[in-house]
């Protein structure tokens, strides 16, 4: 495959996965990953600064679309509605790729600590998203911050179960992330 062909940023993630999975995350180089992708090293440079943003690809995807979602909610939605309108729209992003690297993905930030960090930062990241985005819609900041963290919790609880499902199931992500913030929503209740 030439180094010119579309999907290389893909494709350096799916040889990233591929080969954590395989020789582990620590023996893996930059230039092993870019050799499977079929790209050079300066390719890979071009799409990531190093090879632990590989397996957090996205991050500011994600965040744009939990951000949009919950600001184009309606005028009218309560804070939890706003969550549930961003958990759909940052859904709209994965995939059946992101389905499919997700069990090789969650093996591989389970075997170094150095990823299970990023992983954390990644997660307060999106919560922070989810926070702002419901402050500038005027929520009070106490609800907000709960409010991001309790979209962040639905959105990985909704991804775990869509990752690890049924592949053959036609579910989508979207489904699971809302089913995950309506369990949570119930669960918080009985806290009292």
């Amino acid at each position: 495959m030439g180094r010119w062909e579309p999907g290389a940023r893909e494709r350096l993630v799916v040889a990233a996965v591929d080969l954590f999975a395989e020789q582990g995350y620590d023996a893996t180089t930059v230039a092993q990953i870019a050799e499977r992708a079929g790209v050079t090293k300066s390719t890979f440079f071009r799409h990531f600064p190093d090879k632990r943003e590989l397996l957090m690809a996205g991050q500011d995807t994600l965040s744009r679309l939990l951000a949009e979602g919950i600001s184009d909610a309606p005028a009218d939605a309560s804070p939890i509605e706003a969550i549930a309108s961003g958990l759909e729209r940052a859904s709209s992003a994965m995939g059946p790729m992101n389905r499919e690297l997700a069990p090789r993905v969650k093996a591989a930030i389970a075997a170094c600590a150095e990823l299970q960090e990023r992983d954390a930062l990644k997660s307060v990241s999106l919560a922070a998203a989810i926070t702002h985005a419901l402050v500038a819609r005027g929520v009070p900041d106490a609800t907000a911050a709960l409010g991001g963290e309790l979209g962040i919790l639905a959105f990985k609880r909704g991804f775990a179960a869509w990752s690890e499902g049924d592949r053959q199931a036609e579910d989508e992500l979207a489904g699971c992330t809302l089913a995950a913030l309506a369990e949570l929503r119930a669960a918080s209740a009985t806290l009292g």
